[in-house]
């Protein structure tokens, strides 16, 4: 029997959510004893180079012309600045953890929208939004002994995260989506390469290149899938499906690095993913009039 597109389209957004997980497991793994940025080099070589291959073969490559010049540029600088913040952070919190405030971008895309492009939102979801916020400082604890730097960065990175996305939606319909991720993938390599010469280089044992292979076979896969769910269904259906990624990252925390978050940032993430889902369906009611 055919799944409906809604199905697949769920379907698809659930595998890419696993697939980015189980890249940024890898990452955590290989960061352990490898520098942050040489492992970035390494994965964005093979990530970079299937990219530009598959971009080419599908004639998807092209300069950016007009206001979309800008707008690629903008997105950019947020995809380095996003990739960096996140990974470094991520070698010293709790895959599960960092996860669990990253959960909270589609309010912070939503709240931004609002304020930077007049977008309208209405009192529901306003309130969805701040009641969100209150579960990311459930996560991150500020005052606390449990808030440290890393934290910060983490909320740094959701930051750039919402600069890239709010830049992805101004491009054109024109502009290519693999021209998009292949200029990401070798921004990110090329931006990590210049700060090799401060972190230092060290030769990948057998095991740490292993992983990064790992990593980038697993990212390739998380582009290639999310595109795909988003090309078939409902969007305000398939997007919830984000949060599986939550999920992945408590397993393959506790799996693979015996860790388990507290009962405080699970009550945090559960309060995120919830008024994120809540935010979600009034957008669908708000456009479905």
């Amino acid at each position: 029997m055919a799944l409906s597109d809604n199905l697949r389209g769920a379907s698809l957004m659930t595998a890419a959510m696993v697939l980015f997980t189980v890249n940024d497991t890898a990452m955590k793994a290989a960061t352990g004893t490898l520098p942050v940025f040489e492992a970035i080099v390494i994965r964005g070589a093979m990530t970079s180079t299937v990219l530009v291959i598959l971009g080419l073969s599908m004639r998807g490559l092209r300069m950016p012309q007009g206001a979309d010049r800008l707008w690629l540029a903008l997105r950019t600088i947020g995809e380095v600045a996003s990739t960096f913040t996140f990974l470094v952070a991520l070698k010293h919190m709790q895959i599960a953890n960092l996860s669990a405030i990253m959960q909270c971008l589609p309010l912070a895309v939503t709240l931004a929208a609002a304020l930077l492009f007049g977008m309208p939102i209405g009192w529901r979801r306003l309130t969805a939004i701040l009641i969100g916020f209150v579960g990311v400082m459930l996560i991150v604890r500020p005052g606390t002994d449990g808030f440290d730097r890393w934290s910060v960065l983490g909320l740094i990175s959701v930051a750039f995260v919402v600069l890239r996305d709010l830049a992805t939606r101004k491009l054109s319909a024109e502009m290519p989506s693999q021209t998009v991720a292949a200029a990401a993938a070798v921004s990110v390599t090329l931006a990590a390469a210049l700060v090799l010469p401060v972190t230092g280089v060290t030769v990948p044992t057998p095991m740490e290149f292993a992983e990064l292979v790992l990593a980038a076979l697993f990212l390739i896969g998380g582009y290639l899938t999310v595109v795909s769910s988003m090309r078939v269904g409902d969007i305000a259906v398939i997007a919830p499906f984000r949060y599986t990624s939550l999920v992945a990252a408590i397993l393959l925390g506790w799996v693979v690095f015996h860790q388990f978050p507290d009962n405080l940032t699970l009550l945090g993430a559960a309060i995120v993913v919830a008024t994120g889902i809540y935010t979600f369906h009034r957008e669908r009611k708000v456009r479905a009039g």
